[in-house]
């Protein structure tokens, strides 16, 4: 399967480079000298973007002046090439112009075209926005003040909505040799995953809105404690089995029956293990608070609980065996320009095909040449004209 992408930012990039992790060939076209992300923080002391490169994994670059003429015609050509496994097109770029999908379809009757926006009436929106749109700033915090989530859980699953997109329409072209174009807006992912939790099925049906409960979780049992050595865990009891073993380690058998008939409640239940949220952390605090951590975690671990250490992404890298090459998800991958660092592969594993290897992200402009001769079938002359005329570049050129 080869993907043609043009994009910029998280979720279009990550689409595509969930699908090159998954072994397509995934082509991207930049402009020469890298697009608006090129350069993106955060970035090693020499410039280089970790971020570009992080989302860019596994994938071909094709370094292109796409504001002449000339460039668009070879991005076209490229999208519209012949093979039953091309002709597949992912872009957040605005579909209009040189890049309109009939345009595009002229050249290929059996195009598949994903075309990602903001909202769906085409205009613009970054995670943030979306994010602040559908509410759950509010859920933070206080209630009172919004408190933005540095995590852009909306551009992650629209990139994965795009890669189960064009997987769904790749399947429907060998079936019934139609092509498509896809469209797929970010506010919409954000909307349909407020619906799918109940969010929106709360304030319309129950008349209210979800409450911001701080560190708890909404409608179970759920809180972080600290421990004699400043450290912190969460602990979590989504299910009576769950709920059970953190009774059980904390040896709070009998302060919790008594609170549970002091309160008529039945404990078994998630909604009433909430309700009673406050007292019950009350009553566990003082266990976890008498302890050092590292006993904790044995403690919590021999007890089947479930939960996780507070820790900062420095202290993840640095100490959790996890985030390291014991962890087959990690491979230790030499990125050209930036050093050797763990990258991970995709995490599905599938039984009966072999992972693709992790591969870093490719120097822009790296692929040019074998594109343009390869794929657009030009000669050495044709290609050496282009690069005398600042179409295209190598990765020698395309950087600077």
């Amino acid at each position: 399967m080869r993907v043609v992408e043009g994009s910029a930012f998280i979720a279009a990039p990550s689409g595509g480079m969930t699908l090159a992790q998954l072994g397509a060939d995934v082509i991207r076209f930049d402009q020469i000298g890298g697009g608006i992300d090129y350069r993106r923080w955060p970035v090693t002391k020499t410039g280089k973007s970790l971020y570009w490169h992080s989302l860019n994994k596994g994938k071909r670059s094709f370094a292109v002046d796409f504001r002449k003429p000339e460039g668009q015609q070879l991005v076209t050509q490229l999208i519209a090439a012949d093979g039953e496994d091309a002709g597949i097109f992912l872009t957040n770029f605005p579909a209009k112009g040189w890049l309109a999908f009939e345009k595009l379809r002229s050249l290929r009757e059996d195009l598949i075209y994903l075309n990602l926006t903001g909202d769906r009436h085409g205009g613009s929106a970054l995670d943030y926005t979306v994010n602040s749109k559908v509410g759950l700033p509010f859920l933070s915090g206080d209630g009172e003040i919004p408190s933005n989530n540095p995590f852009p859980a909306w551009d992650v699953i629209a990139g994965q909505q795009i890669a189960l997109g064009l997987l769904v329409a790749e399947r429907h072209r060998r079936i019934h040799g139609e092509g498509q174009l896809i469209r797929l807006a970010l506010a919409d992912v954000a909307l349909a995953t407020m619906g799918h939790l109940g969010f929106i099925a709360e304030a319309e049906v129950n008349k209210r809105q979800r409450e911001a409960v701080g560190n708890h979780v909404f409608g179970s049992f759920g809180h972080d404690f600290l421990c004699k050595d400043g450290e912190r865990v969460m602990v979590v009891g989504v299910s009576p089995n769950q709920w059970k073993a953190i009774v059980r380690v904390t040896e709070t058998e009998a302060e919790v029956a008594s609170l549970e008939s002091s309160l008529g409640f039945d404990f078994n239940k998630e909604g009433d293990r909430y309700r009673a949220r406050e007292q019950l952390v009350e009553l566990l605090k003082p266990w976890f608070g008498s302890r050092d951590s590292q006993v904790v975690h044995r403690a919590l671990e021999l007890a089947s609980v479930c939960w996780g250490p507070y820790q900062t992404i420095q202290q993840l890298v640095e100490n959790d065996v996890d985030c390291s090459i014991d962890n087959p998800l990690f491979e230790s991958v030499m990125q050209p320009g930036i050093g050797e660092y763990l990258m991970p592969s995709n995490p599905l594993n599938f039984a009966a095909l072999e992972s693709v290897p992790v591969t870093p992200a490719p120097m822009l402009g790296q692929h040019t040449d074998e594109i343009l001769a390869d794929m657009l079938g030009l000669s050495e002359g044709e290609i050496g004209k282009l690069h005398d005329r600042g179409i295209v570049a190598g990765p020698d050129t395309a950087q600077r």
